[in-house]
């Protein structure tokens, strides 16, 4: 059995959480299978440990053999109230496509696999490019910004948005409902604030709820009329409503926004903070960019870690995991394992195999909106790289800190000045 001992590091803290990576480094060498005290929770941090959990889905399955652990895997009685809320008040969410195994999960993807194919995303892109451009337009004369608000989460929430038949009007308040998830799913939350969350998501379930029923009757051909009125193989049915709002806001809305959102975010730090990178990418972004974000996404993983399960008893280095535990894999550690990657802190424009990074999973559970998240990124940076001459952290504005939470990293603002290029 795991030993709790040595050392003890509590992935649950907020301090530790706005900068976990000399805790991921001590977890790496001295409990690469760590329990958590108190928990069932087991950390898993090397790279080829990481990688071994998401290939073998028999070991280490995405369903959880009690859901509500999944709901809430330190507090199963707080999970079963979030649960009667939404059956009282709106829709309660099913299993996303993270939750699902095989063959469920595979008659799932394929639907989506069809909605975001690679002809949909070329056909995308030039909105893309052209509002990476606008958004930057907005305030270029300005000579400073909060990142994070004017060009992060407009960016993939607008055209995810637009995807999804949502009005350009109801954007903000649709950005409130995908925080509202996002906090929810924290593990960091009291319980008074948690239901909180829970009720301005069913908010958002009542938004969309007219919309599913009118593309019921009436299909138009957009994103989320695919997500509708697909009749999925295997299945002999559409997704029912539980299932299309567990979508919105998992595999769309925050899948398709929130982790995007952040990595435009670390990489204008990481711009900042490292002005031999920054001009070097200038110098050659045609040649650069590429790696520029792959190595974004591997330093500053916006999915810190995500969970499967054990439904019995499996050893991992040597360490046994009971069954009915959660596995935790830290996709932030991995990224950074030195036993994987040569000088892991250091941002390589040059690093071979950039992309070989964990920061959209592996395996069956590989992230189908990958493709568009890069282009997102690849347009917002060449928006940086064509519109700044240089940039700064805004004077007494920034505290750097981050949104508490267990899976995900967020920083909440990034002030910036910059010197706009002549046009």
């Amino acid at each position: 059995m795991a030993t709790t001992a040595t050392p003890q590091i509590n992935l649950f803290d907020p301090a530790l959480q706005q900068c976990p990576y000399d805790a991921y480094k001590t977890l790496r060498d001295e409990a690469p299978v760590y329990n958590i005290p108190g928990t069932q929770i087991f950390v898993v941090s090397r790279y080829d440990h990481v990688r071994e959990v998401l290939m073998d889905p028999a070991r280490f399955p995405s369903t959880a053999a009690n859901e509500l652990m999944r709901a809430n895997p330190t507090d199963m009685e707080r999970g079963r109230k979030v649960a009667e809320r939404f059956r009282e008040k709106g829709w309660l969410p099913a299993p996303t496509l993270a939750g699902r195994d095989d063959p469920n999960h595979k008659q799932m993807r394929a639907m989506f696999n069809e909605a975001f194919k690679p002809s949909r995303i070329k056909d995308i892109d030039p909105r893309v490019e052209t509002l990476a451009y606008e958004l930057i337009d907005e305030f270029a004369q300005d000579g400073h910004c909060d990142w994070v608000r004017q060009f992060c989460v407009p960016l993939p929430l607008f055209i995810i948005g637009e995807q999804m038949g949502a009005a350009r009007e109801d954007m903000w308040r649709i950005k409130g409902w995908t925080d509202a998830f996002f906090h929810r799913i924290s593990l960091m939350l009291p319980e008074d604030k948690h239901l909180e969350m829970v009720d301005r998501e069913i908010e958002a379930q009542h938004y969309f709820q007219p919309i599913f029923e009118r593309l019921r009757e009436h299909p138009d051909g957009s994103l989320i009329s695919v997500l509708v009125n697909t009749v999925i193989d295997g299945w002999g049915r559409p997704l029912n409503n539980e299932e299309l709002h567990a979508e919105m806001m998992a595999d769309t809305f925050v899948g398709g926004s929130e982790t995007t959102t952040n990595a435009l975010a670390a990489g204008m730090k990481l711009l900042i903070e490292n002005k031999d990178v920054w001009h070097t990418l200038k110098t050659d972004p045609d040649k650069y960019m590429r790696n520029f974000v792959e190595e974004v996404l591997r330093l500053e993983s916006p999915v810190q870690s995500l969970m499967r399960f054990t439904h019995k008893d499996v050893e991992l280095d040597g360490v046994t995991i009971p069954a009915g535990s959660v596995v935790n894999v830290r996709y932030g550690a991995a990224n950074r394992d030195e036993r994987f990657f040569d000088c892991p802190e250091k941002l390589d424009l040059d690093r071979p195999k950039a992309g070989a990074h964990m920061a959209f999973g592996s395996g069956t559970h590989h992230c189908l909106g990958a493709p568009l998240a890069r282009r997102e990124l690849t347009w917002g940076f060449q928006a940086v790289v064509d519109r700044f001459e240089d940039m700064h952290f805004a004077e007494g504005l920034n505290d750097f800190s981050y949104h508490p939470h267990f899976l995900l990293r967020s920083l909440k603002q990034l002030h910036i000045t910059f010197e706009a290029k002549a046009r």
